[in-house]
């Protein structure tokens, strides 16, 4: 198949590889564009949360980093731990890949309860992660550190679809899923772009494409990339 992924750049690369591995032929058109955010970061947490790796790479070059990674990092997965490590972060514990996972692991572990947890997050967010450490009796704080800005359709995506030579698009996010509408009504390709099958992480994804009435909307049965791929083998 053909396949488009939306992802942003670095990421978009390494699901690509994944693809090609599999024999797919793959269209990179990155919707999404991650930025790091101006944010102040004081002292004295107790730990810090990220539930993406987007939110370690932004951290990169923060005035902030060097006190930051001599604190526990609880990573949703292992990407975003490999993220943390990277940036200088030793004492990393993490995750399964889902929330509940990451509740889960934080409330058994309860990091230095004298001190707030940092929780690193994006601009755009999926459920409630403060409130729900709030429900555990567990502070803490959450500072934006990166955001997702949209970017337009490329020439290559708009000559696919006018081609009809897009069998598939991976989906994996609710604002990527968005962007791509957006982007095909500015492209003028807008018909065009919803009769590809859409293969989403989740419902929530899954969302926008079935409301603009996408005919073939698929959704994972786990909000992992692996059962992304199973999806796609599917008939």
């Amino acid at each position: 198949m053909r396949v488009v992924v939306t992802r942003p750049q670095d990421d978009s690369e390494r699901t690509a590889a994944a693809l090609r591995a599999q024999g797919h032929d793959v269209l990179i058109a990155p919707l999404l564009r991650v930025e790091p955010v101006a944010a102040e970061l004081r002292p004295h947490w107790g730990a810090v949360i990220i539930t993406s790796a987007n939110a370690a790479s932004a951290l990169a070059n923060h005035p902030a980093r060097e006190a930051l990674i001599e604190l526990p990092l609880y990573a949703v997965g292992r990407r975003s731990a490999d993220a943390a490590r990277a940036v200088g972060f030793f004492n990393v514990t993490t995750a399964g890949g889902d929330l509940r996972d990451l509740l889960r692991i934080v409330s058994a572990h309860r990091p230095d309860d004298k001190a707030p947890l940092l929780y690193l997050a994006g601009e755009d967010r999926s459920g409630d992660l403060l409130g729900d450490l709030a429900v555990r009796g567990i502070a803490a704080e959450m500072v934006v550190i990166y955001r997702a800005a949209a970017a337009p359709f490329s020439d290559a995506l708009i000559a696919a679809l006018r081609a009809n030579a897009i069998d598939a698009v991976l989906h994996f996010s609710k604002r990527s899923a968005e962007s791509y509408l957006a982007g095909a009504n500015a492209g003028g390709v807008a018909a065009a772009a919803l009769a590809p099958r859409h293969v989403c992480l989740s419902d929530q994804i899954a969302g926008p494409l079935r409301a603009a009435g996408a005919p073939h909307v698929a959704v994972a049965k786990r909000p992992d990339e692996a059962a992304l791929l199973e999806l796609l083998a599917q008939p």
